[in-house]
């Protein structure tokens, strides 16, 4: 088994806030990231994706591919939206960096080889990040 990895950047806005909380309780879990105007983040991403080399190509997977599969199903989708407004799978989900590299997982998970083991790691910021490998 071999691991390869593709890195990947977007920026989007969120707020972290939940709808049946009081602005009082918003501000306690979630500090300014619940400000009601929104905050930005440049994601940087990492996809990792790990199988056995094909003997024919000497690939776990194509890193074109790879790369345009991310480009059109992450960036695209991910990249200058507004996260909470614009991206419908967040639509009554909290947009954490947890959910976000789940989201992203799900949406990868149906475009790779399911023989082939998918790992996201999502950094929020140059010291916060998140890793997820399914469930």
């Amino acid at each position: 088994m071999i691991t390869v990895s593709r890195k990947a950047h977007f920026n989007s806005a969120h707020r972290l806030y939940r709808e049946d909380w009081d602005d009082a309780q918003n501000l306690k879990v979630f500090g300014k990231c619940s400000y009601p105007n929104y905050h930005g983040h440049n994601y940087n991403l990492v996809v990792s994706v790990t199988g056995e080399i094909n003997p024919e190509t000497g690939f776990v997977i194509n890193l074109k591919d790879l790369s345009d599969i991310i480009k059109q199903h992450v960036e695209e989708k991910l990249d200058h939206k507004n996260l909470n407004l614009d991206v419908p799978e967040f639509k009554g989900l909290i947009p954490t960096a947890e959910n976000i590299a789940v989201v992203i997982w799900n949406i990868l998970r149906e475009k790779i080889d399911k023989k082939l083991l998918l790992k996201i790691v999502l950094y929020e910021t140059e010291r916060n990040f998140v890793e997820y490998s399914g469930a």
